[in-house]
């Protein structure tokens, strides 16, 4: 099967995806309905019209103004709907390309989950129980939809011990450091080792690795550009979902590359 009009029409619903995440995003943290109202302007609360709604179209057309208060949208919006879009195309081709057709809504799901999360993370610190709690059971499903479709069911066992390791391993992080790990990490440390699991152990480690690594040079940048020093509490869920994307990406690559140079050396 050809990945590249899958990707396309990934990448497009990811907008509709992204124009979601942003009403998540903004609404979750504050306890509010994702449901209802519809989209308003959170600065006058005017409702925002069907053509003002497009996933980046719209916000380049109103100049990044509310059309009724003109207060400033941020850019966060449409950048989160790029993202999404991004995401989406990105890895239905990388699963498409390696015959996993069947796990694309699993990862989507994930995708959005990660995007979510690391947004509302870097703005508030927190990781709601709302989006980590159900994500674990939402992927679970979908893999073993994945796993009955191909007729792998190893890969269903695989994820679910690597989603008991993951959690353990970020669990006793917590107790070690409560200060360096936050209990919203440890929460969504399962659903990661899953999805990650679920691909191979050589995507678990790389992308736990690629958490911790972008999370350290992020910290290390903190330190020299903003002057904050090494007691400053950074958010790591944003890097820690952003480890676990290179890791279902590129993963298995990674790993690959990693043992023919030991073979080689």
């Amino acid at each position: 099967m050809n990945p590249l009009p899958a990707a396309v029409l990934a990448g497009l619903a990811g907008l509709l995806a992204g124009s979601f995440a942003n009403v998540v995003i903004h609404r979750v943290p504050r306890r509010e309905s994702v449901v209802r109202p519809g989209s308003r302007c959170p600065a006058c609360g005017a409702p925002v019209a069907a053509r003002d709604n497009l996933p980046v179209v719209g916000w380049l057309l109103l100049g990044g103004r509310c059309r009724s208060c003109r207060a400033p949208i941020p850019v966060r919006y449409p950048l989160v709907e790029l993202g999404m879009g991004l995401l989406w195309s990105l890895l239905t081709w990388r699963l498409v390309a390696a015959g996993l057709g069947w796990a694309v809504p699993a990862y989507l799901a994930l995708a959005f989950v990660c995007l979510v999360l690391a947004v509302i993370d870097a703005s508030t610190r927190l990781l709601p129980n709302r989006i980590t709690y159900p994500a674990f059971p939402v992927v679970l499903g979908l893999l073993v939809l994945a796993s009955v479709g191909l007729g792998d069911l190893g890969r269903l066992g695989r994820g679910l011990l690597a989603a008991l390791a993951v959690g353990a391993f970020f669990l006793a992080l917590a107790l070690i450091s409560p200060r360096g790990m936050g209990l919203g990490d440890v929460k969504l440390a399962p659903t990661l080792g899953l999805a990650l699991g679920w691909l191979s152990w050589g995507a678990v480690a790389v992308g736990v690795f690629a958490g911790f690594l972008l999370g350290g040079l992020a910290g290390l940048a903190a330190i020299g550009l903003l002057g904050l020093t090494r007691k400053s509490l950074l958010p790591f869920g944003p890097w820690l979902v952003a480890g676990a994307l290179v890791g279902v990406l590129a993963g298995a690559d990674v790993a690959a590359w990693y043992a023919r140079s030991l073979v080689g050396s």
